[in-house]
């Protein structure tokens, strides 16, 4: 006959593995259930921070990176960059509006292309802006930079078989500290506006604008 103790021991044995193996399932379903919770919270500070459409930085993300970029910029030259799309409507006019994102995305493609790993965003709309470490503030290297991002921006983008050329108006301003962001945000967006409205003459050296739209 069995030994009444050792049956009971082995009882009690498979009772702590059953427990145990109940206890770890436990661990592990917490365990997915807050990893589950913390993906949740990025994705909404992701949301609450990112332009849904391109992905970029929104505007209030960009002003706080901005922040903590120019406390770290170590005396590194900063410029600030604002970019308007020339024209804009004319492109959800006539091709309609899912056209008018694709050319935004497009758009937020080139100006991440261009800025290399410094801070873009779209502040909104057909507006996007950046803060670039350069090697230079000098009018040259500025004139130099406001023509390559105009002629990345005007070429021509594929829409459902067929191509638009959407051009934009560009505006830098040296950012001089780091308190001094909003002002240079100011002079580029005040430079941006001023290539904007620049017609039938050449623009200043810092201010390029493009021609208008082109149809398909």
């Amino acid at each position: 006959m069995p030994d009444p103790l050792s049956f009971a021991s082995g009882i009690s044995a498979a009772g702590a593995l059953v427990s145990v193996w109940q206890l770890r399932r436990r661990a592990l379903r917490a365990e997915a259930e807050i990893a589950y919770l913390q993906a949740e919270l990025a994705a909404e500070r992701h949301a609450a921070s990112h332009d849904p459409l391109t992905g970029l930085p929104n505007r209030r993300a960009f002003h706080r990176i901005a922040a903590a970029l120019l406390t770290d910029a170590g005396g590194q030259p900063l410029i600030a960059v604002v970019l308007d799309l020339n024209d804009f409507k004319q492109v959800n006019d006539r091709y309609g509006h899912a056209a008018g994102d694709q050319v935004l995305i497009s758009v937020a493609q080139r100006l991440t292309a261009f800025a290399g790993d410094n801070l873009v965003a779209r502040l909104g709309g057909d507006e996007f802006a950046g803060l670039l470490r350069t090697p230079s503030v000098d009018r040259r290297w500025i004139d130099h930079a406001t023509r390559r991002l105009c002629e990345a921006m005007a070429a021509p983008i594929s829409l459902a078989g067929c191509s638009v050329r959407v051009t934009a108006s560009v505006g830098l301003a040296p950012v001089t500290g780091p308190t001094q962001l909003t002002e240079a945000l100011c002079a580029a967006d005040a430079a941006m506006y001023r290539a904007k409205g620049v017609t039938g003459r050449r623009a200043p050296r810092q201010l390029v604008d493009a021609p208008r739209l082109a149809e398909c």
